[in-house]
């Protein structure tokens, strides 16, 4: 069975923390993780007695998920937060599960993404951009709410997390200045290139998700190759084009010397 094919088959359970998640987002984050496989579980955490929550039920309905009671027996205290981690740890003990999404911005469930990645499962994390680095890192692959495809009649309901359809993009300026990011661009072109210096990026995109959650539309763009050339700091090369137009692009560092 081929790697892509495995992933379309995941059975995933979708933990949401609809506490902190607006339901506007919903359509267009069950259309995201259907990339990433099936969503065998799908429950939203929240005191459903209050009336913050009132715009989620129409949308459980819709998109089939099970809304999780919790009360708010302390002030202050988010005790959303302890029924999704011992949801979790019993969905994980089940061994039914390939993996989890996690849709939450708090840091607090950051001990249990890097739990469940100990016992071999993924976990794809999806939070706004706030969501502290902790948290983002521990996920195999993190995508920010912000960078999502909401629909137009859903941001124009004036709902401050859908405003933007999606993320803005990064000049070459602001990415060239992010350190982290270009340190680990060219790592990942280092390490997969061949003696011309030459890396397919279909093997530096993947050679980066095995390493970190990056997701370029974090950056505002949707595919890799278009953030690395907004960057200018590596020469590109179509090779294997096709008739429909199809190619095979690779890339090299434009400091590589032969």
């Amino acid at each position: 069975m081929s790697a892509a094919l495995r992933e379309d088959r995941r059975k995933l359970a979708v933990l949401i923390d609809a506490d902190n998640v607006s339901p506007k987002l919903c359509e267009a984050l069950i259309q995201e993780i259907a990339n990433y496989g099936v969503a065998s579980v799908k429950r939203a955490y929240g005191d459903w007695t209050t009336p913050q929550l009132s715009s989620w039920k129409d949308i459980l309905h819709e998109y089939a998920i099970g809304p999780m009671q919790q009360f708010s027996y302390t002030t202050g205290k988010n005790s959303t937060d302890s029924s999704m981690i011992i949801d979790a740890m019993d969905l994980l003990y089940t061994d039914k599960f390939d993996g989890f999404c996690l849709v939450t911005s708090d840091s607090d469930f950051t001990k249990l993404a890097t739990r469940i990645r100990e016992f071999g499962l993924v976990v794809y994390g999806f939070g706004e951009k706030k969501t502290p680095t902790s948290l983002q890192a521990a996920c195999d692959k993190f995508v920010f709410l912000e960078a999502l495809d909401v629909p137009q009649d859903e941001a124009k309901k004036g709902d401050s997390k859908t405003s933007s359809p999606r993320s803005k993009k990064f000049t070459k300026q602001k990415l060239n200045q992010d350190a982290k990011l270009i340190n680990m661009l060219r790592g990942a072109v280092d390490a997969t290139s061949d003696e011309a210096g030459w890396a397919n990026i279909s093997f530096v995109g993947q050679h980066i998700a095995n390493q970190s959650s990056f997701d370029s539309r974090n950056y505002g763009y949707r595919k890799l190759s278009e953030l690395i050339e907004v960057t200018e700091l590596f020469d590109t090369d179509k090779r294997n084009v096709r008739d429909d137009g199809s190619y095979t692009l690779y890339i090299r560092d434009k400091r590589f010397k032969n």
